[in-house]
């Protein structure tokens, strides 16, 4: 599906599979950044500089034609969550999230070496977990699936029985919004 060298700037798996899903041929090159919010960043701008910093980090370092970078938050009462520190973390955002719908936001961005040309968007998602039972909470967090998921929570493991319903992209949810990275690649000639 492309004759173009694209680089994956994330060692996600779940990107991985979701861009393998669709035919794509890449590489994986991890990006190496340091992922901390900026004083008063809004999520949106803060997923969006980090996809790009990280397509253009790898770039700098690997050659290639085309590079993605990509950075998902869960956003639940204005609390970016990241990936939980610890176990203790995961059971208090879990806990945060039980009952109530919150936003999965992804940003992403595709990096044109040859054109020093970046194309960046966000996609959000609506995700409704019903009311989680302690046991439940503490037997997720024992299979140490949460442990490097935003939000800790994975939609496509062992949490798809927390979520009543979604509202928008389930590949964003995930870690990708596959549609819009597809419909940019192509956009930029990459594919």
């Amino acid at each position: 599906m492309t004759g173009s060298r694209i680089i994956l700037a994330s060692a996600s798996p779940r990107r991985s599979e979701l861009l393998e899903s669709a035919g794509i041929r890449f590489q994986v090159v991890p990006g190496h950044i340091d992922e901390t919010p900026l004083p008063q960043e809004a999520p949106v701008d803060h997923v969006l500089r980090l996809a790009a910093e990280k397509a253009r980090e790898v770039a700098r370092r690997e050659a290639g034609d085309f590079f993605i970078g990509a950075d998902t938050i869960v956003l639940c009462d204005g609390e970016i969550m990241g990936k939980p520190c610890d176990r203790n973390d995961a059971d208090r955002m879990l806990r945060k999230l039980s009952g109530v719908g919150h936003s999965v936001i992804t940003g992403y961005a595709v990096y044109s070496a040859t054109g020093d040309v970046c194309c960046s968007q966000s996609v959000e998602t609506r995700v409704y977990f019903k009311a989680l039972t302690d046991k439940e909470i503490s037997d997720y967090i024992a299979t140490g699936c949460p442990m490097d998921k935003a939000g800790a929570y994975a939609i496509q493991g062992g949490a798809a029985h927390m979520v009543r319903r979604i509202e928008g992209s389930y590949t964003n949810v995930v870690g990708l919004p596959l549609c819009e990275v597809i419909d940019t690649l192509r956009d930029m000639g990459a594919i």
